[in-house]
């Protein structure tokens, strides 16, 4: 009887422990509008104060960037090497480019679904760009992501365009998993060591770009991994918002114990690599320009690199990543990853109707006759408790 009383004391005790802890992450965390603009102006300048000269920013750089390891817990995640097992068919040689559906494994039993948009020519090494999706309808299967994946294909990249979890063919998990932000960083690191793995792309040319939560996660792991060389988050860098879905600011990832940061420091420890903020003047980008830039220029003036960061803004516009977004992160791709703009027709700006637009289904890698591995985790619960996260 009494060793019985004991284990229910002792589960007892654990579950109090988890509550804890649950409710000590949920104090820090960072969600939505967390600051208004007022206070967020004056967060940046008590940031600011914080370094003075390149020692001290890559002492705060440091710290900034184990918060974001930790705070999501990527350290806790297994170790693979390899062992993508891409699914690819449907191949299809369009103008100037081809256009794929693939799957690969991100952990056992996990897949990330998507499109491969490659150049037709294959006789050189190609730059590669991962292309994540925001929250806007239709996600991955959208014209706009469409078109943007086919003009940086048809200008000589290989790109990776990706479903968020719970989103497109990534149903295995809801969106909405505790989890996300971690399952959306991981997912991406493997989309890019599985372009790394590609005998066709050059491993000094990759970039990545997506507009909002897709933004998000182009400087999340951009931060984290200088593999990736070029990175142009569209509409997403802000100082007062933190984003509003728990794929973006879900996990404790901008404070802790001992530090707290926010996006515009997050983007800019892509220093001193080439970084494009597209803003605009309809959502929580607006104050880039006086705001967010300054500060991030400031960063990259320490490594002499100032030419390597700039910003497009464009005030009378709203949240998207629609053409005059896509025709400044053409340029500035195209620039920095060495891509040939004279690909592509060019007219005040790079034209895009010679792209074919998919049907959505004819995008899917899954189907009745290329169905989903049989090893395929199902559901929230299943795949947290495979990975065993603390």
């Amino acid at each position: 009887m009494k060793k019985h009383k004991t284990i229910k004391i002792v589960i007892a005790l654990l579950l109090f422990c988890k509550v804890i802890q649950a409710n000590a992450q949920q104090g820090m965390l960072c969600q939505g509008h967390h600051w208004t603009e007022d206070e967020a102006n004056l967060m940046m300048k008590k940031f600011g104060e914080q370094w003075d000269d390149l020692e001290s920013w890559e002492q705060r750089a440091d710290r900034i960037r184990k918060g974001i390891i930790e705070g999501m817990k990527l350290d806790q995640m297994p170790v693979i090497e390899g062992n993508f097992k891409p699914v690819i068919n449907n191949t299809r040689t369009l103008n100037g480019y081809i256009v794929e559906n693939i799957a690969i494994e991100s952990f056992p039993g996990f897949y990330i679904t998507g499109n491969l948009y490659r150049p037709i020519e294959t006789r050189e090494k190609h730059a590669a760009i991962l292309s994540p999706h925001g929250h806007l309808k239709n996600k991955r299967l959208r014209e706009d992501v469409q078109s943007r994946c086919a003009v940086l294909a048809k200008m000589g990249s290989v790109v990776f365009a990706y479903d968020m979890v719970g989103y497109g063919e990534s149903l295995q998990v809801t969106h909405r998993m505790p989890i996300a932000l971690l399952l959306q960083t991981w997912n991406s690191r493997r989309v890019l060591e599985y372009l790394l793995s590609r005998s066709d792309v050059d491993a000094n040319r990759i970039g990545m770009t997506g507009g909002s939560g897709g933004g998000t996660q182009t400087f999340v792991l951009t931060a984290i991994d200088d593999r990736i060389k070029v990175a142009v988050p569209v509409v997403q860098v802000s100082a007062h918002f933190f984003g509003g879905c728990v794929c973006e600011s879900g996990m404790p990832i901008h404070k802790s114990k001992d530090h707290q940061t926010n996006n515009v420091e997050i983007a800019a420890l892509c220093a001193p690599r080439p970084l494009l903020l597209i803003s605009n003047g309809g959502d929580w980008t607006r104050n880039t320009p006086s705001i967010e830039y300054p500060y991030v220029q400031k960063v990259y003036a320490l490594y002499d690199a100032e030419h390597r960061a700039e910003n497009v803004h464009l005030p009378a516009e709203k949240h998207n990543y629609g053409y005059s977004k896509r025709a400044a992160a053409y340029m500035f791709l195209a620039h920095h990853l060495k891509l040939d703009i004279n690909r592509v027709p060019f007219d005040r700006g790079v034209k895009e109707d010679f792209v074919t637009i998919l049907p959505a289904e004819d995008l899917k890698v899954f189907n009745a006759e290329n169905p989903v591995p049989d090893n395929a985790l199902k559901g929230d619960d299943t795949v947290m408790n495979y990975l065993k996260l603390n």
